[in-house]
């Protein structure tokens, strides 16, 4: 009997201990998961990923491999001007060919309800034609609810492309992207579709041609200065987009290592007809002139000795202007 009894009280003892050990192992794991930092979604980078791994605060993706698609990945490319740490940056891929592929990207004002400026590039993939028109007008999911502005048209302007809708035609989510109302302005009828198209038409024109240059870098937009405007235009939520006075391109291309590049600054009004070739010259001026019209500090990525040189002139028989 009491040999029974010592053997019972033996396998109780058994019992507890091993009841603590399975704490133990609970606790660690519950350790385990208090040690790993809870993600941060920053409000100044959108991300259009695949995997839409959350952004940190400081611009790098969590995660084993933090090269892969991060914001700074895309701000360092030549296209991209300088950020505004108030605005949020944005921007869009399409998968090619197993690799990503930056549509298009933007820098968005969230008091003006549009972009400061949107910015792209022709190369090998993105200058070929593989589609056409997709003509979906939606709000950009990647924008939070609170700065969306509706699909409709706007009363009184047109929906007009800042990243035109022929700039991508190499595939069709990337047509699609460029409808989103984040890359549209408002702009007067005629403006749009007779005069502002002929700096459209030009710009696809020399991006297209592998001849002209290995990659061309792009840089368009509105201004939406407060001295800058024409103003504002009421959406169906009740937000208030502004109207910008002017529109501007900024190019830089390249060709065997060589930098040259040129801008453009147009006024926003409506003209009496569609715009020459001599409308398209007389609104030539060198990139640091349009970075004091707009203060934006275009193709900043290169290197110092370059920008100073490149940014400062043009010549037009490098960009088959007479």
């Amino acid at each position: 009997m009491r040999l029974a009894i010592k053997i019972s009280s033996f396998l109780l003892l058994l019992s507890i201990v091993s009841f603590l050990s399975s704490c133990d192992r609970f606790r660690d794991i519950d350790k385990t998961f208090e040690e790993i930092p809870d993600t941060v979604v920053s409000d100044n980078v959108v991300d259009d990923t695949v995997d839409d791994t959350p952004i940190k605060d400081n611009g790098q993706q969590q995660g084993d491999n933090d090269t892969v698609y991060t914001p700074n990945k895309y701000a360092s490319r030549l296209e991209v001007p300088a950020l505004d740490p108030d605005n949020l940056f944005v921007y869009h891929c399409t998968y090619e060919i197993g690799d990503s592929v930056m549509s298009y990207c933007y820098e968005y004002n969230k008091e003006k309800y549009h972009s400061n400026w949107v910015a792209f590039r022709f190369d090998s993939v993105t200058r070929t034609i593989s589609t056409s028109r997709e003509d979906n007008f939606q709000d950009d999911p990647k924008l939070p609810f609170y700065l969306q502005i509706d699909k409709m048209s706007y009363s009184g302007y047109d929906r007009g492309h800042i990243c035109a809708s022929a700039d991508r035609l190499y595939s069709p989510e990337a047509n699609m992207q460029t409808f989103y109302m984040s890359n549209m302005s408002p702009q007067l009828s005629q403006f749009n579709q007779k005069y502002w198209v002929k700096f459209e038409d030009y710009v696809q024109g020399i991006g297209r041609d592998s001849k002209f240059c290995d990659t061309l870098y792009v840089v368009k937009g509105g201004t939406i200065a407060d001295d800058m405007i024409l103003g504002r235009v009421t959406r169906p939520n009740g937000v208030q987009v502004v109207v910008p006075a002017y529109y501007f391109i900024a190019l830089l291309k390249v060709v065997d290592g060589h930098y040259s590049s040129i801008a453009f600054f147009v006024e926003h009004k409506t003209y009496d007809h569609a715009a020459t070739d001599a409308d398209l010259k007389n609104a030539i001026m060198s990139v640091d002139e349009l970075e004091s019209h707009t203060g934006i500090d275009f193709f900043h990525n290169l290197p110092d000795s370059i920008e100073v040189d490149v940014e400062s002139s043009y010549m037009l028989s490098s960009w088959n202007i007479k």
